[in-house]
């Protein structure tokens, strides 16, 4: 059986609440219908959008407006499910990729490489001796033919930032 497109269509319902606060859910004609009943007669509003459920008191809704094929606004969206799951996770992988920072470890044990991390940390082990390297912040960032990236060693001492630490008092 083909699925009808214009009940696969959602169109979105911006709403005000008394309180002011606005807010928007995408329904298909058949549960803008329910709406416009519960509207009407004053019952609770619930649905279910996608795997979600959706509740709406008309009590508090101030007004609304269905943005439908006919109105101005014109904002149809297609539902989750028919998006392509590939192409959303390379989108989710492309997103953290953008957030990553590029580290520049170097290790007493000979080892020297390059690699990403999501936070920027003070302390990183090596992956080849399990050793604790130091990010050296006075070094700054470093070249490297990825791009500028954080130092991290545990060749020679590194330096913690005094600022952070208590001051000793005498006495």
């Amino acid at each position: 059986m083909q699925p009808n497109k214009q009940n696969d269509t959602l169109y979105i319902m911006t709403y005000t609440l008394n309180s002011g606060i606005k807010g928007t859910v995408p329904l298909s004609p058949d549960q803008i219908k329910t709406w416009m009943n519960c509207y009407r007669d004053g019952s609770k509003f619930l649905t279910e959008i996608g795997q979600e459920f959706f509740g709406l008191n008309p009590e508090l809704v101030a007004d609304f407006k269905v943005h439908n094929k006919y109105s101005s606004y014109q904002e149809a969206i297609l539902p989750v499910q028919a998006l392509p799951n590939l192409n959303q996770q390379q989108q989710l992988s492309s997103a953290y990729k953008k957030n990553e920072l590029l580290i520049k470890v170097e290790c007493k044990c000979g080892a020297s490489y390059l690699t990403n991390s999501s936070l920027k940390r003070t302390k990183w082990y090596c992956s080849k001796c399990n050793e604790i390297v130091f990010l050296d912040s006075k070094k700054g960032l470093v070249d490297t033919p990825k791009g500028p990236a954080h130092y991290m060693t545990n060749r020679y001492f590194v330096e913690r930032d005094t600022a952070a630490m208590p001051k000793e008092t005498s006495s």
